[in-house]
């Protein structure tokens, strides 16, 4: 396509001219130009691969490498790092979070940059940094402690601290890489508050998601990559959903249809008054009488705001809590109490993790490593993995599955986003579960990955499994889920069948407890 031309009123104050970038002979972007007003949300929008992530490391400072020519406010700049673009007033809110979980969050917000009092040593000036994280906080309308060790923090809370990091000092520019992956409705909405503020104070934002409805809610413009490639940039006006997704693909992604209501097996999974108490110091939620049941065949999905316990609850069905949770937990009809995952795994459960880059993946090993990690075991003879069983494994695995790969052999590193994730069901496959856990399992892929995950998880209920899966995105587990128990503080509040489940009656069951509390 033609790039349509913008009515400008103003120089831009961020222009990337031309910008190239080849890995080895891959041709990762392919001149690229992207410009950016002050006050405008700028949306970058294409599949994982397209070359979105390239391009904003370019512009932070993270390669700097490349091909082409950027300016700001008119004047061309180069960067040597990531320090030189912060110093210049460029700022990124990671996707893949870039914390230091040993330290504390104050810590981490102005890790390099550290405040210090006035005097012959320099002592650090922790009082100044608690106190302006905690002001950063109540901003974006989080309750985290400044003091608490990021590595306790739930994964929703650390991306707040990522994005706290990038909001603590001025910046011209501030690039936003899936912010709202990891957040709840409530803290989306506190963030677009934000990024309002930012419009306002006369920053650019460059803004890459996945979710449609959050381009089309901020977006003044919007830029589509593929393949490297410059599609079309336009104000987002000129954009339809159907037409934007069309324009990032390729192709056209038909609507995810529900499968037909059908006959359900025996329980698979029964869960009888779980309660679990939270670890002191640790900042998650406790869980207390939960009841419910998954049917082989049935998809059942966990929605909740962030904090509602949607992710303790499969860690205490899988054995990786904290702390051992109190109550019933029938698996086939026999009761079970997995002290370790490893007696999960044996008893055919499986959790495909939230995180994928911490405790999912293992990013310097090869497709095939991370297929059959977990079924090595069965892979052997002897003492030894037969490296034919395991090449036929992972075949299999590839084919079943439709991962896009060079094959077995290829750095699970190289793969995208949608393609990783798919490394990580079929290792959990392999081990022949009776039941799956998904929590959040398309958190940061994009639409056409999407609804391969989808069809794989409706797939996997007609061969008989069951299913509990968590997401933050209610349309997703409103497309794909048979049945949804909504907790809210560690309590379920609702179990509504999919015909009746709407995105009003989930919501008010998601805030019950809260509404009660705000009213006393």
């Amino acid at each position: 396509m033609v790039e349509t031309e913008q009515a400008k009123t103003a120089p831009p104050l961020l222009a990337m001219h031309a910008i190239g970038k080849s890995y080895g002979g891959v041709r990762a972007l392919d001149g690229v130009s992207l410009e950016a007003l002050a006050g405008e949300v700028h949306a970058v929008c294409g599949e994982n691969g397209a070359g979105k992530s390239t391009l904003m490391k370019i512009l932070a400072g993270a390669v700097v490498e490349y091909e082409g020519q950027i300016e700001l406010s008119g004047r061309p700049v180069r960067f040597s790092g990531t320090r030189a673009a912060e110093d210049a007033g460029v700022r990124i809110i990671h996707q893949e979070l870039n914390l230091v979980p040993e330290l504390t969050v104050a810590a981490n917000i102005f890790l390099g940059r550290e405040r210090v009092k006035l005097g012959p040593i320099g002592w650090l000036d922790d009082r100044a940094m608690e106190g302006r994280a905690r002001a950063l906080f109540e901003r974006l309308g989080a309750s985290i402690s400044p003091r608490a060790r990021v590595g306790d923090l739930r994964i929703g809370d650390q991306q707040m601290v990522e994005i706290a990091k990038a909001l603590a000092f001025d910046a011209a520019v501030v690039i936003m890489d899936e912010p709202t992956s990891a957040l709840s409705d409530a803290e989306v909405a506190r963030l677009f508050r934000v990024i309002g503020d930012l419009r306002l104070a006369g920053a650019a934002v460059l803004y890459i998601s996945h979710k449609m409805n959050e381009i089309f809610e901020l977006a003044d413009r919007v830029t589509v990559l593929r393949d490297g490639r410059l599609i079309t940039s336009a104000p987002r006006g000129a954009f339809t959903t159907d037409g934007l997704v069309r324009s990032m693909v390729g192709r056209a992604i038909a609507a995810f249809q529900p499968g037909l209501h059908r006959e359900y097996g025996p329980n698979v999974l029964e869960v009888e008054n779980l309660a679990l108490a939270s670890a002191p110091g640790s900042g998650r939620p406790s869980l207390a009488s939960l009841s419910f049941h998954v049917r082989e065949g049935e998809v059942v999905g966990v929605a909740g705001l962030l904090g509602s316990g949607r992710t303790e609850l499969l860690e205490a069905i899988f054995g990786a809590s904290l702390t051992t949770p109190l109550g019933a937990i029938r698996l086939g009809g026999r009761p079970v109490r997995f002290h370790h995952p490893v007696q999960a795994v044996r008893a055919g459960v499986a959790l495909v993790t939230e995180d994928r880059k911490t405790l999912g993946l293992f990013d310097q090993m090869t497709v095939a490593e991370n297929i059959t990690l977990a079924r090595l075991a069965h892979l052997a003879r002897g003492p030894f993995v037969d490296p034919w069983a395991e090449s036929r494994a992972v075949s299999q695995s590839i084919h079943e599955l439709a991962i896009k790969t060079a094959g077995g052999r290829a750095m699970v590193s190289s793969l995208s986003g949608g393609n990783q994730q798919k490394c990580i069901i079929a290792r959990w496959l392999l081990t022949e579960p009776r039941l799956l856990l998904l929590d959040e399992p398309t958190r940061g892929i994009d639409v056409g990955a999407k609804a391969e995950i989808y069809e794989l998880i409706r797939r996997l209920a007609r061969q008989g499994k069951g299913v509990l899966m968590t997401s933050s995105e209610l349309p997703e587990l409103l497309a794909v889920a048979d049945r949804i128990i909504v907790l809210c503080e560690g309590r379920l509040t609702a179990d509504i069948p999919r015909e009746h489940a709407t995105e009003e009656s989930v919501m008010n069951a998601a805030v019950r407890f809260l509404d009660r509390r705000q009213a006393v």
